[in-house]
């Protein structure tokens, strides 16, 4: 077939990158040749859009054991000869088209970015966005993608250990499915993405064949969610969890052996991704024949090889001589293993269908940091900036009811328990997590074989990064500082998935922009490092992009399981602190959007050194062991901080008010960040007070803590067991009242 620049525009890439595709080959490419170019030159494998922001990211720091993009995903040093994998991904347009198989398969995914390390999974976690919980449709991908979750995860048997979800208007079309996993290796045991620079070393297909689903994947990623985009479900990949658990002993027993020169997953772009990045970045080329590939279809394409995306694969490269140490391993955990090529000096990549030459690349033009563009676009201040800066607060009439309002609140889809989602994962499994009867801001996992243990979240409020792009990044990573740090632990490091709209709208560009400014800005601030990542672009539907949600991934490290802080009141008669500065401030907040109905307002009050300071401060506490609690104010303000403190061990509160200057309302439902809630025993009290006198931070006496009544400003708001029951039954009792009898079933 003849080969022009419509076919390039139909694959998705533009007459200007033909033109540059002919000018690095000399000549035009055949047809296999260009799918290969726009799987690879797709933003989702390129960053072509993005790279030149990350760059400025901190991707360096003491406790980093490699540089930030060298490899499939981020480690750093713990200690006691240690280090933690880990990396967050998204499977956003997947999840759109196929809830199922695209949350299964993103989880899937980001295993094996882990153990293809050397390291082994121990922990799952996520961060998911759907439209208005009351639609048919968001029901529906609710259901899909929480199943596909739990199921690919407790099939696999790596516990979900925590995560987030929110539910937004703006996610209707396109909901976000963003998938962080966790793992831990010994010092040194390493392996690198890499084909290696010796010649003649053998090139081995490992895992599941090949077929036709999940072709094109890396390039459906980087287009729009359209009306018609149902019919690209062969784009959606799928998979099977216990293939995954058994391509995870085979590759971590196979690493064993010191006959493994590099691996990769098989991910976005299949065979073309895996065996162009480990070539350029082992210097050299590989010739691949793919008609040694194990296949499920017949007669698959030369393109159809290259492009599929078929999970549970692996990409090997064994040193000469090795070979049978490869098949032995691979035959006793009964998964298909092909010598499929070998390692060449040319940097080019031959592959060869029954002989014939199919497409000849050179392997540094494809890939990220090579030959792939890089794209500066112009960006603009959203119009929609002049709303959020005419919002008057005045216009808001203070609630005399503060009691129904905070019922209101504790029922929001946002706030409410996401019990009937976490039930539905095995959290358990691997006996490491150590957070389910005694909840924390973060899930606690066991860093075995070590002593330690190790802090996870993932946090990011979308409508303040709507609000303010800069400030609502650096309040992303300084709540999930903030969430490990009230759990006892170190904040270490930072992994993120960068969720946007079109790059090639100036608006939507400016978002990026400041998002990665604001949060490059805080991780420095906190020693956290970005060790990587995901961008993922063209998240919108309709009506428009989906608020821009740059979901933080941070592991902190505490020396010992013992050291957990949880967010528990502990006994009756304990005293309440708030450590942080209330503020006359109700922007962006759940009860302004949800109860008020005001889409465009300011962001929340935030300072970040004021914010480091104040975790300074809880640290101190913590390491004191002058505090039973600490659970930190966010979503709803003060009093959901307050209930949901109670609801581990049944107890209730009484507390009040101390500042006649901020409305009632700010200062219960109030969203300002930099604020922790503590509770003190009697016993510590004296020694909490004198370390209060040295600390230069505002902490405000707040009432004490009871045996399940709920006092708020001397009036009676019942029984701690009312909250609870309003607060754990919102959602089922919303979806039982929307014609959702069979969604509810499903979940």
């Amino acid at each position: 077939m003849e080969i022009t620049v419509k076919t390039a525009e139909q694959l998705r890439l533009t007459a200007e990158e033909f033109e540059l595709i002919k000018q690095k080959l000399g000549r035009t490419p055949n047809f296999n040749e260009l799918c290969s170019f726009s799987a690879m030159w797709s933003e989702h494998c390129s960053y072509k859009n993005s790279i030149k922001w990350l760059k400025t990211l901190p991707r360096e720091g003491k406790k980093m054991l490699v540089k930030a993009g060298e490899e499939n995903a981020g480690l750093m040093d713990i200690g006691d000869g240690y280090g933690v994998v880990f990396k967050i991904e998204s499977h956003n347009h997947p999840s759109a088209i196929e809830p199922f198989q695209g949350a299964a398969t993103g989880v899937g995914g980001i295993n094996r970015d882990i153990f293809t390390m050397g390291a082994r999974p121990i922990a799952s976690l996520n961060s998911l966005r759907f439209g208005k919980l009351t639609e048919a449709k968001t029901q529906h991908l609710l259901a899909g993608v929480v199943h596909g979750i739990g199921h690919y995860g407790n099939c696999f048997g790596v516990p979900t250990v925590g995560g987030e979800v929110y539910f937004e208007d703006c996610y209707h079309t396109n909901p976000l499915v963003n998938a962080m996993s966790v793992g831990i290796l010994k010092n040194g045991t390493t392996v690198s993405a890499t084909s290696g620079k010796i010649k003649g070393n053998p090139v081995f297909f490992v895992g599941s064949a090949t077929g036709k689903d999940g072709i094109g994947g890396a390039s459906f990623a980087s287009a729009d969610i359209t009306a018609d985009s149902a019919e690209d479900l062969p784009a959606v990949q799928v998979g099977d969890p216990f293939q995954e658990k058994k391509l995870l002993e085979a590759c971590l027993e196979v690493l064993e052996t010191g006959a493994v020169v590099g691996m990769q997953d098989m991910g976005a772009a299949g065979i073309i991704c895996s065996t162009s990045e480990m070539s350029a970045k082992g210097e050299a080329g590989m010739r691949i024949d793919l008609d040694k590939v194990p296949t499920r279809q017949k007669d698959m394409k030369p393109w159809e090889l290259l492009l599929s995306e078929s999970q549970e694969r692996m990409l090997l490269v064994a040193e000469k001589g090795k070979e049978q140490l490869i098949h032995d391993i691979f035959k006793k955990w009964d998964l298909p293993c092909s010598e499929i090529g070998e390692v060449t000096d040319d940097g080019l990549l031959h592959f060869f269908v029954d002989g014939k030459l199919e497409a000849q690349l050179p392997a540094y033009e494809l890939v990220l940091g090579g030959g792939a563009p890089v794209y500066d676009r112009p960006y603009t201040e959203p119009t929609y900036f002049e709303k959020i800066k005419a919002f008057d607060v005045s216009t808001i009439a203070v609630p005399k009811d503060l009691k129904a309002v905070a019922e209101q609140i504790i029922q929001i889809p946002n706030i409410a328990s996401k019990r009937w989602i976490y039930v539905q994962y095995d959290s358990m499994v691997g006996t490491g997590n150590v957070s389910t009867n005694a909840p924390s801001d973060a899930a606690i996992v066991l860093a075995k074989p070590t002593n330690k243990a190790l802090a996870l979240t993932t946090d990011c409020n979308s409508r303040y990064v709507f609000a303010d792009p800069y400030k609502g990044a650096m309040i992303a990573v300084a709540e999930a500082a903030r969430n490990i740090v009230c759990s006892g632990g170190q904040p270490l490091g930072v992994t993120n998935c960068l969720n946007f709209g079109n790059p090639f709208d100036p608006e939507v560009y400016y978002q990026f922009v400041y998002a990665v400014k604001g949060m490059g800005e805080a991780c420095v601030k906190f020693d956290t490092p970005v060790t990587g990542g995901n961008v993922s672009f063209y998240n919108q539907g309709p009506d428009g992009a989906v608020y821009p949600t740059p979901t933080i991934g941070m592991v902190g490290v505490l020396d010992s399981a013992n050291d957990k802080m949880t967010m528990d009141f502990k006994q009756e008669d304990d005293e309440i602190y708030l450590v942080g500065v209330q503020r006359n401030d109700i922007n962006s907040s759940e009860y302004l959007h949800k109860i008020h109905g005001v889409e465009f307002s300011p962001c929340p009050y935030f300072d970040l050194n004021e914010e480091f300071e104040m975790q300074h401060e809880v640290k101190k506490m913590i390491r004191k062991k002058l505090i039973n609690s600490a659970h930190d104010v966010s979503e709803g303000g003060l009093f959901i901080t307050l209930i949901e403190s109670c609801f581990n061990r049944n107890l209730g509160f009484e507390v009040e008010a101390h500042a006649d200057d901020i409305r009632s309302d700010a200062y219960w439902f109030g969203e300002a960040q930099s604020r922790v809630v503590a509770s003190v025993s009697k016993e510590n009290r004296n020694d909490f007070i004198m370390l209060l006198e040295k600390m230069e931070m505002t902490v405000t006496y707040l009432g004490k803590v009871t045996s399940g009544k709920v006092e708020v400003n001397g009036e009676d708001w019942g029984h701690v067991n009312d909250w609870k029951e309003k607060y754990e039954n919102a959602i089922a009792n919303l979806l039982a009242g929307h014609e959702s009898e069979h969604a509810l079933a499903a979940l």
